[in-house]
């Protein structure tokens, strides 16, 4: 005989309440003190009410982008938003270049072995200090 199904209207309120904030499956089920097995179940059950919780966890992201269109008047917030939004256009980079602007080249022969000599010689220091 199978067991009960722990759905009723207290569980769903709360996995609700968890998915209002954005909570992650996991902790939505803590605070239903369901498990992730029951709460899959549930869904493929119900497939309106996982429609439900994925609505429910899109709230706190339009909250948080109606938050910043309404803040837009302030200039920082502005420049913040233009250079996620236009980023090609507003966004803060910085370009590295080599000797009157031309290509940064690599090393010459000379610069490579004496950085293969640093490298041997403090690879031979730390070998020889765990000795």
């Amino acid at each position: 005989m199978a067991r009960p199904s722990k759905l009723d209207d207290s569980v769903v309120s709360k996995l609700e309440e968890a998915f209002a904030i954005d909570a992650t499956v996991e902790e939505a089920c803590y605070y239903a003190d369901i498990s992730r097995d029951t709460y899959y179940r549930w869904i493929k059950e119900n497939p309106a009410l996982s429609d439900k919780f994925d609505r429910l966890r899109e709230r706190p992201v339009l909250t948080a982008r109606q938050t910043v269109a309404n803040s837009l008047s302030n200039p920082e917030i502005a420049k913040w938003y233009l250079e996620r939004k236009k980023k090609s256009e507003f966004s803060s980079r910085s370009e590295l270049t080599g000797k009157d602007g031309e290509p940064i080249g690599g090393l010459s022969d000379e610069e490579k072995a004496k950085l293969l000599t640093l490298l041997e010689s403090s690879s031979t220091q730390q070998s020889n200090q765990r000795q």
